[in-house]
């Protein structure tokens, strides 16, 4: 049978499903020693792990040339659509949040306000139910740079601790979703690999678990 097929996200979230999948005991010395090589044995060949950028996570397991994927709950809301979500993993934990110049009124008065962020999806929806008059701007680098030079009121971006706005000179006006490390599968793959996907399901939540 051929191996099942699980789509990383490069990076930090990679480095934690890789010690996760170790505790459940997977030897995953080849994606720890991978060189440039991009597909990669773990277990002895019974699950090949693909490295990838977030959204291309979600892109190869909508597609159905990955089973499975780890990618951030931030990716899913801007991007996914097409898969099934399985199991929140726990780590990788910080949070959208509308943020802006400290001491600012973003709320205050009736006035067009412009937010600019890399998520505009996830932005449009959080102000689609406030009685606000907003315009979105994408932005692809730092984000915090647009209230500080006059392009942008305040910012939707994805805050961890929070130490960059402080430095900027801004705050969080507001928190927006919590966002984790999420498992997700295609659902094609879902049905063939039932038992295989639960079985690694399980031994990752018992895990989780034990943990916490």
């Amino acid at each position: 049978m051929k191996p099942l097929r699980i789509a990383l996200t490069k990076g930090r979230l990679e480095k934690d499903t890789i010690e996760l999948l170790e505790k459940i005991g997977y030897d995953c010395s080849t994606v720890r020693n991978k060189g440039r090589r991009l597909i990669l044995p773990i277990g002895g060949g019974e699950i090949e792990a693909v490295l990838a950028k977030a959204a291309d996570v979600i892109t190869y397991v909508e597609h159905g040339v990955c089973d499975l994927g780890v990618v951030g709950k931030d990716t899913i809301l801007e991007n996914g659509t097409s898969f099934f979500e399985l199991l929140d993993l726990g780590f990788g934990r910080c949070r959208f949040a509308v943020a802006g110049k400290a001491g600012y009124d973003f709320y205050d008065g009736f006035k067009a306000k412009t937010i600019a962020t890399k998520y505009p999806n996830v932005a449009r929806k959080h102000f689609e139910n406030k009685a606000m008059d907003i315009r979105f701007i994408k932005i692809e680098g730092s984000v915090e740079l647009a209230p500080l030079l006059g392009l942008a009121d305040a910012i939707v971006d994805i805050v961890e601790t929070g130490s960059t706005l402080r430095e900027n000179g801004l705050e969080v006006y507001e928190e927006v979703v919590p966002i984790s490390a999420r498992l997700i599968a295609n659902n094609a793959s879902l049905k063939l690999r039932k038992n295989e996907i639960e079985t690694l399901v399980y031994k990752m939540e018992k895990s989780l678990n034990e943990t916490e």
